[in-house]
């Protein structure tokens, strides 16, 4: 349970999620997030991912509604009845990846993502990855589009379109999946623990470029990442009874 009290609204600035803003505001009233009980996100899950992590460090927790397309982490829009929405969520808790980009002169970038770190060759000619999970290298070479290590959370969206498995929102498992492999062939991925502490090499930089995201934040080029779960940050988000995570995870894989 969830005490509603205070809310702060924040919009994508697409008009039907700008339209829900005026109508919830001038119903509910409107603080800043920093004053907030509640903030609640009004658009798609893009805009979700950006709100969690531009309020990663306030406590409220947040709730989104749906104003985009997919809305995998959003609630149904309806601007009735919402205090009593809030106060009935149940809250999931969601542990980011940190992702540690080395680039070609040494530079370091760093990041958190919520759904996926991804890396994708940048030139015509595929990626050539070395794999390597707690110091120990598993695979000498991929050859591949890319690779991309995702949380539960972000187990539907890219890492689902490159056929790699849905994880079960408790599972405390991550999945390593490959875009578009040719070597090793057959190779489908793997599950890793979530302790797991995952380092991709970029072989042949100069000829095979590999640039690498944390939820479509570019690092650029790199040559290699570093990537572990951050159980130090946790993201709260709320959704309404028998709505949350884990259903639609199990849901996700009988549509």
């Amino acid at each position: 349970m969830t005490a509603a009290g205070k809310l702060a609204f924040l919009a994508s600035n697409s008009k039907d999620a700008q339209d829900a803003l005026q109508r919830l505001t001038d119903r509910y009233g409107q603080v800043p997030p920093e004053q907030a009980d509640v903030i609640v996100a009004l658009g798609g899950d893009g805009f979700m991912l950006q709100t969690l992590h531009a309020t990663q460090a306030l406590p409220a927790p947040v709730y989104g509604m749906n104003c985009g397309t997919v809305g995998f982490l959003m609630n149904e829009y309806r601007p009735k009845g919402l205090t009593a929405r809030l106060e009935a969520a149940e809250k999931a808790i969601l542990n980011p990846l940190r992702m540690r980009a080395t680039r070609p002169d040494g530079t370091v970038a760093e990041a958190l993502a919520i759904n996926e770190v991804s890396l994708l060759r940048a030139g015509p000619q595929a990626a050539k990855l070395r794999i390597s999970v707690d110091g120990k290298i598993r695979l000498e070479e991929l050859v591949c589009d890319g690779a991309l290590v995702a949380t539960p959370a972000g187990s539907t969206a890219y890492n689902y379109s490159a056929h790699g498995p849905i994880l079960p929102i408790g599972s405390d498992v991550l999945a390593l999946t490959a875009v578009a492999p040719f070597r090793p062939r057959r190779w489908r991925g793997a599950l890793l623990p979530k302790s797991a502490r995952v380092r991709i090499d970029v072989l042949q930089p100069e000829k095979r470029p590999v640039m690498a995201e944390g939820d479509s934040r570019g690092a650029g080029i790199v040559v290699a990442v570093e990537i572990a779960s951050d159980p130090s940050v946790a993201h709260r988000i709320l959704f309404d009874p028998g709505h949350g995570l884990e259903e639609r995870l199990i849901r996700e894989q009988f549509l």
